[in-house]
């Protein structure tokens, strides 16, 4: 699906991770943990080829990232969900609207009844009119992930997506992607609440990786 083998990526000449490899399955549920600026979000990027190696070889859905063109590329980023740490939206349209982008951009049919079904999935209903700006923290998270799962895609890679939500908010989040999946979703979470980490793995079977000194390492069982 999703695979790294010893990959490094760099800025400036310098490694920013290093060694890194990892298999991701289908179903499989992972979070990924690190202080600040240890590379959690140029990991994820490296996921969906917005960022290629520096060296090693990623894999997307059996394919060599570096062969494979830029239409290559977007197609399979339709099978990748991407819920991004500061979720941005076209501010003049509604929610509705900006959930169904995905498919309104790659010239893809909109099924009104099914981007419906997606808004009550997340609790938007009562805002899929709304502008962006009349959304509060909780909701634009849940707008970003119904519209990352618009394309039905079989993997879901989240950035903080809790960062900025209180806890409650965070447990109704973390819920939506806990069934995302048990419907059989890959899921990736970067996250440095382990507060959030412990709830989860309550739910379900979570693997925890931890990116320290530009490396991935797997945490240990105390989380």
């Amino acid at each position: 699906m999703i695979e790294l083998q010893n990959v490094a990526v760099g800025y400036g000449g310098a490694d920013l991770l290093a060694e890194m490899t990892l298999k991701l399955v289908p179903g499989s549920f992972h979070f990924l943990t690190g202080p600040s600026g240890a590379g959690k979000t140029t990991f994820l990027k490296l996921c969906y080829a917005e960022l290629l190696p520096s060296t090693g070889f990623i894999g997307l859905f059996g394919q060599d990232v570096r062969l494979m063109g830029r239409d290559d590329i977007a197609r399979t980023r339709q099978r990748i969900g991407v819920v991004h740490q500061d979720c941005q939206f076209l501010d003049h349209l509604p929610v509705a609207e900006n959930i169904a982008l995905p498919l309104t951009v790659a010239g893809r049919h909109v099924d009104i009844g099914e981007l419906k079904e997606l808004i009550s999935w997340v609790g938007l209903r009562a805002q899929s009119t709304a502008l962006p700006p009349q959304l509060s923290g909780g909701e634009r998270q849940r707008a970003a992930l119904a519209r990352a799962v618009m394309t039905s895609p079989e993997v879901i890679l989240a950035d903080e997506p809790t960062g900025n939500l209180d806890w409650e908010m965070s447990l109704r989040l973390l819920s939506l992607l806990v069934e995302l999946n048990k419907m059989g979703k890959t899921v990736v979470i970067a996250t440095h609440d382990l507060n959030l980490i412990r709830q989860a793995k309550t739910q379900i079977s979570a693997r925890v990786l931890r990116i320290a000194g530009r490396r991935l390492h797997l945490a240990g069982a105390d989380l």
